[in-house]
C-alpha cells in the first residue's frame, strides 16, 4: 500500500491523477493539497508518505523555491514534479534540486501510471524524449559532475554487461524493462546501476544519462 500526496491547485487534475492511481495500484491512499504551504504542513505531519506529486506552478511555489523548501523540510519523501512545463533545462533542473521524476501533464494515463510505478520502484523518471535529446547535456548547467561528457577511461572501466545496462538507461528504460531486455533480474539491474554510477562519478541515473547522451555504445561494446 502506498500513501501519495497530490499537490496541485487544479481540482480536475487532482481527480484525474487519483483515478490513475486507483486504477494502477491496489490499496493506495491519496491525499490532496492546493498550495505550497498546505503541502509543507501536510508533509511535516505525515512522514509516512511514499510519494508527493508536486505542481511546479501552484500558489506559493515561486519557481524552484517551493521544491527546494519541500526537499529541505522532508528529504526522505520522494517528490515527482507534475507540470505543463516543456523546457528541457527546467525539467532537468528539477532533478538537480531533488525531484526524483518529472511527468508532463499532457502525458497519457498509461505514461503517468508507468512513471509512478517506476519511481515507486526506486527509479528516477524523466520523459524519454528528454533523455534521448543529444542537446540536453549541453543545455543543463546545474549538474556539476555531469557538465562534461564521461571520459573514455570511465566507459572503459565498465564491463560489457554494465555498458548494456547503461545503454538501456539512456533510452529511458526502467529497471524492470532493462531486466526483461537483458534477461536478468531487477536486483541484478539495480546492482549494475549502483556500480555504473560509482564508476562514472555521478550521483544518480539521470546524471549518468545526461553525461552519456552522445556516446556511441557500439564502439565500446565491440571490445
Amino acid at each position: 500500500m502506498y500513501n501519495i500526496l497530490i499537490a496541485d491547485d487544479h481540482p480536475l487534475l487532482r481527480d484525474a491523477i487519483v483515478n490513475i492511481i486507483k486504477l494502477r495500484f491496489d490499496n493506495c491512499v491519496t491525499f490532496e493539497t492546493n498550495d505550497l504551504q498546505q503541502t509543507l504542513d501536510f508533509a511535516a505531519k505525515t512522514p509516512e508518505l511514499d510519494l508527493i506529486l508536486l505542481d511546479l506552478n501552484m500558489p506559493g511555489m515561486n519557481g524552484f523555491d517551493g521544491l527546494i523548501s519541500l526537499r529541505n523540510q522532508s528529504p526522505t519523501i520522494p517528490v515527482v514534479i507534475v507540470s505543463a512545463e516543456q523546457d528541457k533545462k527546467i525539467i532537468l533542473q528539477t532533478i538537480a534540486y531533488g525531484a526524483v521524476g518529472f511527468v508532463t501533464k499532457s502525458s497519457s494515463k498509461e505514461t503517468i501510471g508507468d512513471a509512478l510505478a517506476s519511481v515507486l520502484a526506486g527509479d528516477v523518471y524523466l520523459p524519454p524524449a528528454i533523455i534521448r535529446d543529444d542537446s540536453a547535456g549541453q543545455e543543463h548547467s546545474t549538474f556539476n559532475s555531469a557538465q562534461q561528457h564521461v571520459s573514455d577511461v570511465n566507459l572503459s572501466s565498465l564491463t560489457r554487461r554494465q555498458l548494456m545496462v547503461l545503454k538501456c538507461l539512456t533510452k529511458g528504460h526502467a529497471n524492470k524493462q532493462i531486466a526483461d531486455d537483458l534477461n536478468i533480474s531487477e536486483t541484478t539491474v539495480k546492482s549494475h546501476v549502483s556500480v555504473i554510477l560509482k564508476k562514472l562519478g555521478v550521483y544518480n541515473r539521470v546524471q549518468a544519462v545526461v553525461s552519456c547522451t552522445d556516446i556511441d555504445f557500439n564502439q565500446y561494446l565491440k571490445r
